[in-house]
């Protein structure tokens, strides 16, 4: 522990530059310290930032302890001293004879004292509800996050606080032991399982030219609004050895496809989603928004076999296929970075998709895509 040690001072502005998105190497750099004490600290608490106490307006300061203390060094009564501070004279009263009295109060120590009385740990609701710890625990094992868990516990009982509990508790249970209640292996089930939470970072990526793009900012208000279903978001899922995963997002309904590459040449990709889409009933074959990929240089053929038309998002903008690219981070749950793709049959592809598309979505109002798409498809038709 020795081997450790920070100050608070350096401790405090290590989690706030971690939450900056700042490594250990360059806050150990930036604070004088072992790279490893950062990691330390950090890790103690499962990346989650302690929260910063603050001293409450309407209690004592460190300023009127000191005032009081030489109030009472000049014999000062208890009325006096309230008036002076804007107190009621009971307020004075209690402090003083809960720190020693007249004779020995301090306000140094009272002060101290004070603020480690103020400290009241309550105990997590998980770790005191067996049946509410029950029910997380086996979402989370379903695949289920955090989020999705705590909307549909509120659902599910609307009528019940006591099975109502933030997605940010079951977080703070799952990451910092001391909080208790969950156990530190349901981690593993969470979309990323990472052992400690990091803060979110931006990550944008290059664009490449492709002959006779159609940009997103032609594409109908309709598919803007999401007013009617067949509009799709697509991508590419990145395995290793340059293995690639299709992935298909219903604009309105969030519903997944999945499809198996066996190569990522342009020809074999249009000719893959060509294929899967013809699958599709005429409903649902509206349009398709792409990134600028060289896998999509033969949109055209694809559109000629679908008649489904090819929109390309601006360069460096992932953020315009939102739904795609939120589906890839959950997808990858399922599909992990690091992991070789040319070992997954496409029924494999099928249990996945089928897995996100009967959870809860939080976008949805806790409907499932399955549902929302299969409501979608018995109005239109």
């Amino acid at each position: 522990m020795r081997r450790f040690r920070m100050s608070d001072a350096a401790i405090g502005e290590a989690w706030q530059r971690r939450q900056q998105g700042e490594t250990y190497r360059v806050i150990a750099a930036a604070l004088g310290c072992h790279e490893g004490s950062v990691y330390f600290h950090i890790q103690k608490r499962g990346g989650v930032p302690p929260r910063i106490r603050h001293r409450a307006a309407r209690v004592l300061s460190r300023a009127d302890r000191e005032e009081i203390s030489r109030g009472l060094a000049a014999a000062e009564s208890f009325r006096s001293l309230a008036r002076r501070l804007h107190r009621e004279p009971s307020t004075i009263s209690r402090e003083v004879a809960r720190h020693g009295g007249r004779t020995q109060y301090r306000a140094t120590a009272a002060d101290a004292a004070a603020w480690q009385a103020a400290c009241r740990p309550k105990p997590s609701r998980l770790a005191t509800c067996a049946r509410l710890r029950h029910r997380v625990t086996r979402q989370l094992q379903r695949g289920w996050s955090p989020e999705q868990i705590a909307g549909w516990l509120r659902w599910r009982w609307p009528d019940n606080p006591a099975m109502h509990v933030s997605h940010e508790t079951i977080y703070q249970s799952l990451y910092v032991q001391a909080r208790g209640g969950l156990k530190r292996v349901l981690v593993q089930h969470l979309r990323r399982g990472r052992p400690q939470r990091r803060p979110r970072r931006w990550a944008g990526h290059t664009g490449t030219r492709i002959a006779d793009v159609v940009s997103i900012r032609e594409r109908p208000a309709a598919v803007e609004d999401r007013a009617v279903p067949g509009h799709w978001e697509g991508d590419l899922l990145r395995g290793a050895h340059q293995s690639h995963v299709v992935t298909l997002v219903e604009r309105q309904s969030r519903f997944v496809v999945l499809i198996r590459l066996p190569h990522t040449d342009a020809p074999t990709v249009a000719q893959a989603l060509a294929r899967r889409v013809q699958r599709l009933p005429a409903a649902l074959r509206q349009s398709l928004t792409w990134d600028r990929g060289g896998e999509m240089a033969h949109h055209r053929r694809f559109t000629v076999a679908t008649n489904v038309q090819v929109y390309f998002c601006d360069p460096q903008s992932p953020w315009q296929r939102g739904s795609n690219e939120n589906t890839n981070g959950l997808l990858r749950q399922y599909l992990p970075r690091g992991r070789d793709f040319t070992g997954v049959s496409q029924v494999q592809l099928n249990q996945i998709a089928r897995l996100l598309n009967t959870r809860p979505r939080k976008t949805l109002k806790y409907e499932t895509p399955a549902d929302r798409l299969a409501a979608a498809v018995a109005a239109t038709a």
